[in-house]
């Protein structure tokens, strides 16, 4: 199962709050509603939001075997 947890932690590490990632970097608000509900992101996505965050994917989601 993926995991959006790691994403979060960046996020507040890096000081960028879900405002910023929407009106700075363009991620859509229904992109962030995604996440937060733990559906399916594209892996654009996953890139778009490396750049804005300066991280990678590992940063961003996390593998679980349930």
């Amino acid at each position: 199962m993926i995991s959006y947890d790691p994403l979060w932690q960046t996020m507040k590490n890096k000081g960028v709050t879900s405002y910023a990632l929407i009106n700075k970097h363009k991620i859509s608000n229904g992109t962030l509603y995604r996440i937060r509900k733990g559906k399916p992101i594209t892996t654009t996505t996953i890139n778009d939001l490396c750049i804005a965050l300066k991280c990678t994917p590992n940063d961003i989601i996390a593998f679980t075997d349930e």
